[in-house]
């Protein structure tokens, strides 16, 4: 069985930002790694350009891709791994900065499953609303004290100690001691 060739060019968009967006980079950090402009990738992303046989081999070559997977127009398989840069670990912080939450877990597991490198300065308070019945949250302390208030119960934990407490209460985490505290914060949203 042959193929009809298509009248209409390889919309390369799609493939190109799901590439681009599985290793972890900016339109900006592709650009200088492919020799691309930004506003071409932009573009070409957004299905306003078709790229050159030139631009397709660069883009190709900075994202490690045969130049076929790019000319495809079929949205990528999963990779077997993914790894993402510190730089590109989206983070919050506090009102008063002195909490920062690393989110580490990946965006289409938030509500349900979600994981965090904690960060809380000496007197920060990283201070919640109660989440919807039945979560838990589960934090594991690295470095410093930290106490961690979940209703009426208060308990401090050490590096090592990890407190498993009920957070469809108001609950917060607060950093007692004279260090910065480190933990790793996991949250199991109800089912």
């Amino acid at each position: 069985m042959s193929r009809v060739p298509s009248s209409e060019p390889p919309r390369v968009g799609q493939t190109l930002a799901s590439l681009r967006q599985a290793r972890g980079l900016s339109l900006d950090e592709l650009s200088r790694q492919a020799g691309v402009s930004k506003s071409m990738l932009s573009q070409i992303e957004r299905n306003q350009a078709n790229p050159t046989v030139a631009v397709v081999w660069r883009l190709a070559n900075a994202l490690g891709v045969p130049m076929a997977e790019l000319l495809s127009g079929e949205e990528p398989g999963a990779p077997a791994m993914v790894t993402v840069p510190p730089h590109a670990i989206p983070s919050l912080r506090s009102p008063d900065g002195l909490c920062e939450l690393r989110i580490l877990g990946p965006i289409e597991l938030a509500g349900q499953f979600e994981w965090y490198e904690l960060t809380v300065q000496p007197g920060g308070v990283l201070a919640s609303e109660p989440h919807e019945p039945g979560t838990r949250e589960h934090l594991t302390v690295h470095t410093g004290t930290l106490a961690v208030e979940a209703g009426e119960q208060t308990q401090v934990l050490e590096p090592g100690d990890t407190a498993r407490y009920a957070v469809d209460l108001p609950h917060a985490i607060r950093n007692t001691g004279r260090e910065a505290a480190r933990a790793l914060l996991v949250v199991v949203h109800a089912g």
